[in-house]
């Protein structure tokens, strides 16, 4: 775990020529004077040791706490749906500073390929549409989230879930990939195929997404949809 930090040092010499003046032998306003000054270097001296004993080093959170603490904050959440609206402000603000570490080009960078779990949503309907809402819950239990990016542009989503307790079934979207500039890409999806037991069919029409990426490594990629929904995406092992 790499955690930045900053020292300081000082080297720092005073020297000082000491002369023996006789109080005696000088007129008393000069003596006091020679005292008085003798005092004020005594304490700016004073304050340059302390400054120079005593620096204030400033620690800095790397990604990799920040990807802990992301996690921590998302895990068994159902995707962000249990969060309270002050935790998913905690997950925006952790995110926010995770994408200060992106590398330039995301869309460009081929950690990008490969499967992952969607562990949140700042929306939960946004993976899932109907099935993730809160009557859609009722009746379909998710067990997994899953998106994955194979190259050169194929997108696959997938939600597995238990329909009525009993019945294990998945939808899932495939869609071609587009790259709109150096964050944005969009995905143009077919129509939605839907599995539940040994039915299986396809419905519905074609649908369009724009997501801008916001970070990527090995473990974690951020997205951010077009109306806003913030998207924590993490590497199936």
């Amino acid at each position: 775990m790499a955690t930045a930090g900053s020292s300081l040092t000082i080297a720092s010499s005073f020297s000082e020529h000491r002369t023996q003046i006789h109080s005696s032998n000088l007129p008393l306003q000069y003596s006091l004077s020679y005292k008085a000054n003798s005092r004020s270097r005594g304490r700016r001296l004073g304050l340059v040791v302390s400054s120079v004993s005593s620096p204030k080093v400033e620690l800095r959170t790397g990604p990799d706490d920040l990807i802990s603490s992301l996690l921590s904050k998302v895990a068994n959440s159902d995707g962000g749906v249990t969060l309270t609206p002050e935790q998913h402000k905690e997950v925006a603000q952790v995110a926010g500073e995770l994408q200060k570490y992106c590398v330039s080009e995301p869309v460009k960078c081929p950690l990008i390929f490969g499967d992952w779990d969607v562990v949140y949503c700042s929306r939960p309907t946004s993976p899932g549409g109907g099935y993730r809402s809160v009557i859609g819950r009722l009746f379909f239990r998710t067990k997994e989230m899953i998106q994955g990016i194979d190259s050169p542009d194929t997108v696959r989503n997938r939600v597995s879930f238990t329909a009525l307790g009993f019945l294990d079934g998945d939808v899932s979207l495939t869609g071609k990939l587009n790259v709109l500039d150096s964050e944005w890409v969009q995905v143009i999806f077919e129509p939605p195929e839907l599995k539940v037991g040994s039915l299986e069919f396809k419905y519905g029409f074609e649908s369009e997404v724009k997501l801008r990426i916001t970070y990527v490594d090995e473990k974690l990629r951020l997205g951010i949809g077009s109306r806003g929904s913030l998207f924590v995406f993490r590497r199936r092992q």
